[in-house]
């Protein structure tokens, strides 16, 4: 028995934010250009220190499509309109 190739890679963003309730509103905004992307199934989480220290899990369907995404001028530009502070670290994983 052989299980099928996973169709999905795990996408876990690391980032830290000024504020959270702006981000997150910037972020909930954006759900159809994640969708676009490839990206879904997010799930965010806050350091329990610092509730600006988030991890985000999510499911990315072409990674290079979803990193293409991600390193858009649109994407630099909300991430910094939303108040991501320094660059985010990005990983996929099967």
């Amino acid at each position: 028995m052989t299980n099928a190739p996973n169709k999905n890679e795990n996408m876990t963003v690391h980032l830290k934010v000024k504020d959270y309730s702006t981000w997150r509103a910037s972020y909930d905004e954006r759900k159809n250009n994640r969708l676009s992307a490839g990206i879904t199934n997010g799930r965010v989480f806050r350091n329990a220190e610092d509730p600006n220290d988030l991890v985000i899990l999510q499911d990315a369907a072409d990674v290079a499509k979803a990193s293409a995404w991600l390193g858009s001028d649109d994407m630099k530009a909300t991430m910094q309109k939303s108040g991501v502070i320094g660059s985010p670290t990005i990983r996929f994983a099967a």
